[in-house]
C-alpha cells in the first residue's frame, strides 16, 4: 500500500510540474503572444515572461520583424500593348498581432496573393516608357495600394520595389535602334554647334585681319614655317594682296607718267 501511495503521489506530482511548466510562456523581443482564453481574444502579451492559464487558455506567437516576399515573376500587358515579365519585392512587418491572427487565416500568403494581383494591375494601367523611366512612382503606388488592402490585417507594408522588367526580343531590339538613332542625332548636333563656333570664330578673326592687315602676312608666314618642318611638302608661296595693290599703283604710275609724255609731244 505504501508503495502504491507513493507511485500515486509521484503521478500527481509530475503531472502538476507538467501543467506548471505549460503555463510558463517567453517570447523574444520581436515577438508577441496573442491569448486566447476558451475560445476567445483577450488580447497580447510580451516580450519577456508571463504566465496563462494551462488548458484554458492558448497563446499564438506572432513574429513583428520585417519580412522579405519575393513577389513570382507575372505576365501582363502595358497600357499602350506590350507584353512584359515583371517581378517585385515586398517589404512588410505586423503591427497588430491580434489582427493578423483573428482577420486572416495566413497573412504572408494573403500578403503575396495582393500583392501579385496589384502588380499586374498596377503594369496594366501604365506605357512603357513610365515602367522604365518612371519605376520609384510605381513603386510608391504599388506599396500604397497594397498597403491599404492589408491594413485590416494589422500588416504595415513599408516597400515596393521592382526588380526587373523582362521585354520580347523584338521590343528589345526596337529600343536598341531608337537609342542607336537618339545618340546619332546628338552626335550631328554637336557637330553642328562645333561648326558653329568654329565660323563664329573665323569670322571675327577676318574681321581682326581686315582692321591690321599686316596680320594676314605674319599669319602666312607663320604657315610657311609649319608647313617647311615637313621636308616631304611642297611649299607654295602667295602673292600677297599688298605687292598685287603694289604693282597695281605701280602701272597706274607709269601709265599716268606715258599719257603725260604724249600730250607733251602732241603738244610740241
Amino acid at each position: 500500500m505504501v508503495g502504491v501511495s507513493t507511485l500515486v503521489l509521484a503521478v500527481v506530482l509530475l503531472f502538476v510540474l507538467m501543467v506548471l511548466a505549460s503555463a510558463i510562456k517567453i517570447v523574444k523581443e520581436y515577438e508577441r503572444a496573442v491569448i486566447f482564453r476558451l475560445g476567445r481574444v483577450v488580447g497580447a502579451r510580451g516580450p519577456g515572461l508571463f504566465f496563462i492559464i494551462p488548458i484554458f487558455e492558448k497563446a499564438v506567437i506572432v513574429d513583428l520583424r520585417t519580412r522579405v516576399l519575393d513577389v513570382p515573376v507575372q505576365e501582363t500587358i502595358t497600357k499602350d500593348n506590350v507584353p512584359v515579365k515583371v517581378n517585385a519585392v515586398v517589404y512588410f512587418r505586423v503591427v497588430d498581432p491580434v489582427k493578423a491572427v483573428t482577420q486572416v487565416a495566413n497573412y504572408i500568403v494573403a500578403t503575396s496573393q495582393i500583392a501579385q494581383t496589384t502588380l499586374r494591375s498596377v503594369i496594366g494601367q501604365a506605357h512603357l516608357d513610365e515602367l522604365l523611366s518612371e519605376r520609384e512612382k510605381l513603386n510608391r503606388e504599388l506599396q500604397k495600394i497594397i498597403d491599404e488592402a492589408t491594413d485590416p490585417w494589422g500588416i504595415k507594408v513599408t516597400t515596393v520595389e521592382i526588380k526587373d522588367v523582362e521585354l520580347p526580343a523584338g521590343m528589345q531590339r526596337a529600343m536598341a535602334k531608337q537609342a542607336e538613332a537618339e545618340r546619332e542625332r546628338r552626335a550631328r548636333i554637336t557637330l553642328a554647334e562645333a561648326e558653329r563656333q568654329a565660323a563664329e570664330k573665323l569670322r571675327e578673326a577676318a574681321e581682326i585681319i581686315s582692321e591690321h592687315p599686316m596680320a594676314l602676312q605674319l599669319r602666312t608666314l607663320q604657315t610657311i614655317s609649319d608647313v617647311a618642318s615637313d621636308k616631304s611638302n611642297v611649299i607654295v608661296l602667295p602673292l600677297p594682296m599688298e605687292m598685287l595693290k603694289l604693282f597695281k599703283s605701280f602701272a597706274e604710275a607709269g601709265g599716268a607718267v606715258k599719257k603725260k609724255l604724249e600730250a607733251e609731244k602732241s603738244a610740241e
